[in-house]
């Protein structure tokens, strides 16, 4: 099936059947197809937290404003970026990249040199928003790899930042949370949206072609 086809196939799935779990194959899948999204220099700047365990999911429930989903939802994958960049952060991604390939240390120094010019002389909030920009690179990439797998997700940005990144303890990480993903089986008995037509802004005004 083509992915164009899983995408029509999929949708923000408003009830799921918690009696049917993930494979976790299929979720490691998921959250592989997040890890090999591009990010800009190829910083990475963000990282993936998987739930499975019910109690955290369920006091989620009211930082997500009583959206039963992630109670419900086999696994809850939290996005959440750098809340700033930093020289080390630079540093090491850098450094991994000269390793894994085999390069000389110093292999982009004149780069990283301009990227630390560019990004330690901006403030933390612009900073931590370009790095939940790339967060929702691979955000959308998870979405469509789950939808590939036939695995029903919903996206949520309504939630209560603050408040998640405490009972997750992300700030000691230098984390804040961007989105969150709930993954599982759609319940197709009790889900008011699953047979409702997907309709979107017409083809003809949703894209302006310059030639």
């Amino acid at each position: 099936m083509s992915l164009i086809k899983d995408l029509e196939w999929r949708y923000a799935t408003k009830k799921f059947d918690p009696s049917k779990k993930v494979d976790q194959k299929l979720v490691d899948e998921i959250i592989k197809a997040a890890w090999l999204a591009p990010t800009s220099s190829g910083l990475q700047p963000f990282k993936v937290i998987e739930i499975t365990n019910q109690e955290l999911k369920d006091k989620i429930v009211p930082i997500a404003y009583n959206q039963q989903q992630v109670a419900d939802a086999s696994h809850v994958l939290v996005f959440a970026a750098w809340d700033n960049y930093t020289e080390n952060r630079i540093d090491t991604i850098y450094g991994k990249i000269t390793k894994d390939r085999g390069q000389d240390e110093n292999q982009y120094t004149p780069y990283t040199d301009r990227l630390k010019k560019a990004y330690l002389n901006r403030d933390a909030q612009e900073n931590f928003e370009h790095a939940a920009r790339q967060a929702y690179i691979a955000f959308g990439f998870a979405m469509a790899m789950a939808a590939e797998l036939k695995v029903d997700s919903t996206p949520m940005e309504g939630f209560d930042e603050k408040e998640l990144d405490k009972l997750l303890n992300l700030n000691k990480e230098g984390l804040k949370s961007v989105t969150i993903l709930p993954l599982g089986y759609r319940d197709e008995a009790n889900d008011w949206l699953v047979n409702l037509k997907k309709v979107r802004h017409p083809e003809a005004d949703f894209l302006i072609q310059v030639k």
